[in-house]
């Protein structure tokens, strides 16, 4: 009797949990495509260039600051870069 209780108990909770991880797959596989097309826009390709030169100038500023033992955060607007 219990294991009948316990076996009816595990096939309900097991539903729902198998319904979401279905969800999950379809709703991620959308994603994926969805970011794919994305990525394929020109103008997202021009965002994408114009964050990748702010990262690159951005370390720059990083990599200089770690190598001086100036103050940079001190130095006036126009920097060298």
């Amino acid at each position: 009797m219990a294991a009948r209780r316990w076996a009816y108990a595990l096939a309900r909770s097991s539903v729902p949990v198998g319904l979401g991880l279905l969800l999950w797959a379809a709703v991620g596989a959308g994603e994926q495509r969805r970011q794919e097309t994305l990525k394929a826009l020109p103008e997202v390709k021009a965002e994408l260039a114009a964050r990748r030169r702010q990262n690159e100038l951005v370390m720059a500023a990083l990599r200089e600051a770690a190598e001086t033992d100036e103050n940079v955060a001190r130095r006036p607007v126009p920097w060298r870069k």
